[in-house]
């Protein structure tokens, strides 16, 4: 299941219940009492793609979920050298209770809903619900395993072997995410362009074009258009990535 398949938000507001990233998200293991005090602290902020979500060293009043839609996060240099250092997918986590600003910018690379909390309320509701501030602490342990597989990926893999553990992390993504199963024919709405691609991965933009190509012609990429990629089998492309088979790769 793609992210753009996943059930649509037609109302800025929505119930817990009835979140399509309810199973993955911070408040993934609050009972019926704990989501009501969610509910009184949420609302939901809806960027366009290109648009800034949140400024390093800005003040961030709030902490959110990824509903829907992708983001990166960027850190510029003194010199205005700009790279880009993650990606926010569906049900990860923006912003750090405790801390009144981020220290990356935020841009939304497609159109982003957030989940969002106010940062002042969210901090007393983790001292008053374990739950909440459990899962939080696993979702930033996986964030940190999630960061040393990507040094690896940056420092190690060659540049097919990158493009294929990218795809493969998006696609372990919106499998984990839409419930479905991460095996056989996988559609993969790929979230970045080229350019952003070959940014993320320390490639020039001719070197993931090439390898895109590549993996095109030996049949283990099929192309839809300039963002959706079919797999005809996951596994074809998880043998592309370097990774031992039965390890795989931090989603």
């Amino acid at each position: 299941m793609t992210t753009s398949s996943l059930p649509k938000l037609k109302n800025v507001e929505v119930e817990c219940s009835g979140c399509p990233i309810r199973h993955r998200a911070v408040c993934a293991r609050c009972a019926p009492t704990e989501l009501q005090r969610l509910e009184e602290i949420k609302y939901y902020r809806r960027y366009d793609a290109g648009q800034p979500i949140a400024w390093a060293g800005d003040d961030m009043g709030f902490v959110a979920s990824v509903v829907k839609g992708v983001a990166t996060i960027s850190q510029t240099m003194a010199d205005g050298r700009k790279q880009m250092v993650g990606l926010l997918l569906p049900s990860d986590f923006i912003g750090r209770p405790g801390r009144a600003s981020t220290p990356y910018d935020v841009t939304a690379v497609s159109e982003v809903t957030l989940c969002c909390f106010r940062r002042k309320p969210f901090e007393q509701l983790l001292v008053t619900t374990p739950a909440v501030a459990e899962r939080l602490l696993d979702m930033s342990l996986d964030e940190l395993d999630a960061a040393r597989e990507w040094m690896l990926v940056l420092g190690r893999k060659t540049a097919r072997e990158k493009i294929a553990s990218l795809l493969t992390i998006v696609a372990r993504r919106e499998a984990t995410v839409g419930l479905s199963a991460m095996k056989g024919r996988i559609v993969v709405e790929l979230p970045l362009t080229r350019e952003a691609m070959a940014d993320y991965l320390g490639l020039t933009l001719e070197t993931v074009s090439r390898q895109i190509s590549a993996l095109k012609n030996e049949g283990i990429l099929e192309l839809d258009g300039k963002r959706r990629i079919v797999v005809p089998d996951i596994r074809l492309l998880m043998a592309e990535t370097g990774d031992d088979m039965d390890g795989g790769l931090i989603a």
